[in-house]
């Protein structure tokens, strides 16, 4: 039976972590199968935390879903041993914290520029995450590309003795992207909100052409879709979190952020170009 925990000071170690904010989907189910398939017979905690820090002013905060209730159920069966749910109280004790943690030049582009300030309130909440639930292994999904990178950068840059493991995104039979906030699309919306997944995988059948192809054909997939504002579509280099240079080899990401009606959505693919840095560069995705 999964148990519930408020309090940190009831919270024991874990052998593995996946944070989430709640709203659990197949998505979630499937980083705690994957925790639980790494933990063994280790405990596996799941935290359900609505962190304000990462949202701006006009985002949607007060609006986000919170099913606590349902978010129980759908760890017990993924195999979660205990579901951490504290309240802001608990995780900022002292209110807003004075002292927070930067992402740096990998957190201004892309999501960092269309939300400032979103990633040092990730990095914050995940840094404090990790001290109270202290795992051996903590898992994200790779749909958040940039900050599974700037996570996997400050446990690099600040010792953290975890191993960062990313999971695939889990996508619908028509390729949408799995995300608590496709709730908020209507039937038509999320119909339309498939020329994103569409758009990835024009680019990636253009793989062997060198990146520019790929970015090229992505951008003509998107152009003109009905219904959807787009924010940014590129090609990104992973290890730094910028654009990836035209004779760019090794793992790269091509990602896209966009409005759909109101809702906002994000989705990528993990590419990898052939060339003489790729047999010695990580994919992106493996653990580190």
């Amino acid at each position: 039976m999964t148990e519930l925990i408020r309090r940190a000071a009831d919270l024991p170690p874990a052998a593995a972590v996946v944070m989430t904010m709640g709203a659990l989907h197949e998505g979630h189910a499937t980083l705690i199968r994957a925790a639980r398939e790494y933990a063994g017979e280790g405990p596996v905690t799941v935290t359900v935390f609505v962190n304000p820090l990462q949202f701006g002013p006009n985002e949607d905060l007060d609006r986000y879903p919170r099913t606590l209730d349902a978010d129980l159920e759908v760890a017990a069966k993924a195999g979660a041993d205990r579901v951490f749910a504290p309240a802001a109280e608990e995780v900022y004790p002292g209110g807003q914290p004075q002292v927070r943690i930067t992402a740096g030049p990998m957190g201004q582009g892309y999501e960092g520029a269309s939300r400032p300030g979103h990633f040092d309130g990730v990095l914050t909440v995940v840094a404090k995450l990790l001290h109270l639930t202290r795992p051996r292994a903590a898992f994200f999904g790779q749909k958040d590309a940039q900050q599974l990178a700037v996570i996997r950068r400050m446990v690099t840059d600040l010792n953290f003795p975890v191993e960062i493991t990313a999971v695939p995104t889990v996508r619908e039979d028509d390729g949408l992207a799995l995300s608590s906030r496709n709730r908020y699309l209507s039937g038509v919306q999320r119909r339309q909100a498939l020329a994103l997944s569409r758009a990835l995988f024009a680019g990636r059948d253009r793989l062997a052409q060198g990146p520019a192809a790929v970015r090229d054909a992505a951008r003509a997939s998107l152009a003109g879709a009905e219904g959807v504002a787009v924010d940014y579509l590129d090609l990104i280099d992973p290890a730094t979190f910028t654009a990836a240079p035209p004779g760019h080899t090794g793992p790269a990401v091509l990602a896209v952020a966009a409005k759909v009606g109101t809702t906002r959505l994000i989705d990528n693919i993990p590419l990898e170009f052939p060339g003489p840095q790729a047999a010695a560069t990580p994919q992106f995705g493996a653990a580190p």
